[in-house]
């Protein structure tokens, strides 16, 4: 456990990359450089978000082998079943063994229109099904100059939690979409701003265990290079890592962030 006993989480978002075969491949690479690289990463977790064809063939490669991978779904219905052409039921994925699930990240809100109320539907879907929700937050530059720091992101999970069930786990993930694939990350101290003022609308609505609990994650053109500065902050508990998550030695780096922060 950290210092906060929080379980530092480094999460792998894959979007739309790699095939099934290409999966199995990258993720027997990265266990093995995890094994080599054991004594830098200590009780780090780290999941994988394949696309949704990938997913049997990595549940299959990591609980064979035993690996210690978590994985889960880039999205999931709010529907259990019926008749919702390219949806996936959150009991599908709970099938294929998956711990996680990520939630309203900026691309479906911005590309498919989501809604913060839909998010709150699915984070209830998560929970029916067993599944840990990772929620995404974040704004725009022009909300950052409109509204300032923190509060686009504030509301919108105040109204995703509004879907969450009490003493189940929820992740949250600060994805400001300024930074996302732009090469500039935020800075730590605002990652640290944004992260504390989560924690406390996750204390406001869960209550004060809960946040105690709660990880949250920076997501946002996280590099090897600037992972130590944001695992240095108190409310920051790890990464939603998007396109270096698909480059073995740059995630393995990220995993390994301890031996950047000397600690």
């Amino acid at each position: 456990m950290a210092v906060n006993g929080r379980t530092p989480l480094i999460a792998g978002n894959w979007k739309m990359n790699l095939d099934h075969l290409q999966s199995i491949a990258f993720v027997q690479k990265l266990a093995w450089t995890l094994k080599d690289a054991r004594h830098d990463t200590g009780d780090v977790e780290v999941a994988v978000f394949p696309p949704f064809t990938d997913l049997r063939s990595v549940q299959t490669l990591v609980n064979s082998d035993d690996l210690p991978i978590a994985f889960g779904g880039q999205d999931l219905s709010e529907h259990d079943s019926g008749a919702y052409t390219g949806e996936i039921s959150g009991a599908f994925l709970k099938a294929l063994d998956a711990r996680y699930v990520i939630i309203g990240h900026s691309e479906r809100r911005q590309y498919h229109g989501e809604t913060d109320e839909q998010i709150a539907a699915k984070l209830t879907a998560a929970h029916r099904h067993g599944l840990v929700p990772i929620v995404c937050v974040g704004e725009t530059a022009e909300d950052l100059e409109t509204h300032g720091p923190s509060a686009v992101p504030v509301a919108q999970l105040r109204i995703a939690l509004g879907g969450a069930s009490k003493g189940q786990e929820v992740v949250v993930a600060y994805e400001p979409v300024w930074a996302i694939g732009s090469g500039q990350a935020a800075t730590s101290e605002q990652a640290q701003q944004v992260a504390a003022a989560l924690r406390a609308v996750v204390a406001e609505v869960l209550g004060d265990e809960a946040a105690a609990a709660t990880r949250i994650l920076y997501g946002g053109s996280v590099k090897a290079s600037n992972i130590a500065g944001f695992m240095r902050e108190a409310d920051v508990d790890g990464a939603l890592v998007g396109g270096a998550s698909l480059l073995l030695d740059e995630f393995s780096s990220i995993v390994r962030f301890r031996q950047h922060v000397g600690t």
